[in-house]
């Protein structure tokens, strides 16, 4: 049964909100906005109180999201809270909670398990409970309904409707966004699915139905695996490319005018952000239960965390060439994010790369147009901003990541050495790919 606040609370109906959505980070936030947009009734639940403060003063800290947003979203009705006391039972919950990987490489569900508790507490029969945050297949029906049940006393499938939808948010993309990214939805039952559908609807232009919650939870990380497999093939290439004398991103530039058969993939200083670096993760594990290992994955993986070595590699082969040793160079490195154009240092490649160079006593600076401090184990990286006069000025330049606001071709005309991890720059004489 619910509980005896809920049922005081559900006396009101007119107070009942429409949505809560739990974790208002960068995937919550974008589902608060799209939601207030469509007319909902709105409330985000957040344990960070700092981060239920800022927007409730009208700030936001989601690079997807402004201030502006923030504001269109507090008078639509909005408002953020820490705990689920002192507002009435929802008409749907969302959980958009962190789902870390843990010291054995599968999901920390530290985080999924509290959100479960606190929607527990709140179910009230009808109620709608959607997980969009990643997990293995089996998540949502093994760990989060038995959690929802316990608390509850109520049935999922029966008295209240569970379903999964994983999060398609790409942080920068200026094209498309939650509403225009097709939505897949996957119910405990077929009415679940019908019910989150209609929700989602709302939202979103396109709703995709799995079969069920498994099927959708699959769904993303066969996304991302597909994409960490095929940055670890591009990696690969890159290293033996290299001794080959041949330009891969000239290589992948030819092959892309295909029209049929061949997608583009490139390699780069290491994979980083929310996803590629860690749902395959959520995968192996689910495989490992079942006693086979995921042999893709651990390849790719193997493949992919030496490439901040490589990198490295690169650097001292780079100045060695040139009579220069890596011990005491003046090393700049340009763009610490783990995407172009965001401000999102999630997963970077960045961090063991500064970890390797200054072991080998490299002097780092860094530049980033997104990013005023950059800490690796404690110790900042000091940062520059008179970009024209720091690439003159240091021994090596890296381009880590290729913001939009840099004009690689006269950062190469104007660097000493300029190592490009990203494929931007054409043929020099002081500029080297990967």
């Amino acid at each position: 049964m619910s509980s005896t606040a809920g049922q005081e609370a559900m006396q009101d109906t007119d107070t009942r909100p429409d949505l809560v959505v739990i974790g208002l980070g960068y995937v919550g936030l974008p589902l608060v906005c799209e939601a207030v947009r469509a007319g909902l009734s709105v409330i985000g639940l957040d344990s960070n109180r700092q981060v239920v403060a800022q927007l409730n003063e009208g700030r936001s800290h989601v690079d997807d999201i402004t201030d502006e947003d923030v504001g269109v979203m507090l008078a639509g009705g909005f408002r953020a809270v820490a705990d689920e006391a002192g507002f009435a039972p929802p008409r749907t919950v969302v959980i958009c909670v962190p789902t870390p990987l843990s010291d054995t490489e599968g999901p920390d569900l530290t985080a999924v398990r509290a959100a479960s508790e606190a929607v527990g507490r709140l179910l009230d029969p009808g109620m709608l409970v959607v997980l969009e945050s990643t997990s293995y297949p089996g998540t949502t029906d093994e760990f989060v309904r038995p959690v929802l049940e316990k608390v509850s006393g109520l049935s999922a499938g029966i008295d209240f409707h569970l379903a999964f939808s994983p999060e398609r948010i790409d942080p920068g993309n200026p094209t498309f966004g939650l509403r225009n990214t097709p939505k897949i939805i996957g119910g405990l039952t077929p009415e679940c699915t019908t019910a989150a559908a209609a929700f989602y609807s709302k939202v979103c232009d396109q709703v995709v139905p799995a079969r069920s919650t498994r099927e959708a939870e699959l769904a993303k990380l066969l996304e991302n695996t597909y994409r960490f497999v095929n940055i670890g093939l591009m990696n690969e290439m890159a290293v033996f490319c290299h001794e080959l004398g041949v330009d891969l991103w000239d290589a992948i530039r030819c092959a892309s005018t295909k029209p049929f058969g061949f997608q583009a993939f490139y390699p780069g200083p290491g994979v980083g952000g929310h996803c590629i670096p860690i749902d395959p993760f959520y995968l192996s594990h689910k495989v490992r239960t079942l006693g086979y290992p995921f042999r893709f994955v651990a390849l790719a993986e193997d493949i992919n965390s030496r490439m901040p070595s490589y990198v490295v590699d690169r650097a001292i082969e780079l100045l060695n060439e040139n009579n220069k040793a890596i011990n005491g160079a003046n090393v700049l490195l340009l763009g610490v994010t783990y995407k172009a154009d965001v401000a999102d240092q999630r997963e970077t490649p960045v961090r063991p790369i500064v970890r390797k160079l200054r072991a080998r006593g490299a002097q780092l600076t860094y530049h980033d147009p997104y990013v005023s401090e950059c800490e690796v184990n404690g110790h900042p990286v000091r940062r520059v901003l008179d970009l024209e006069a720091e690439v003159a000025a240091a021994d090596l330049t890296i381009l880590l990541q290729a913001h939009g606001e840099y004009d690689v071709e006269a950062i190469a005309r104007r660097a000493r050495l300029l190592l490009d991890t990203r494929g931007k720059v054409t043929a020099t004489t002081q500029a080297v790919t990967l």
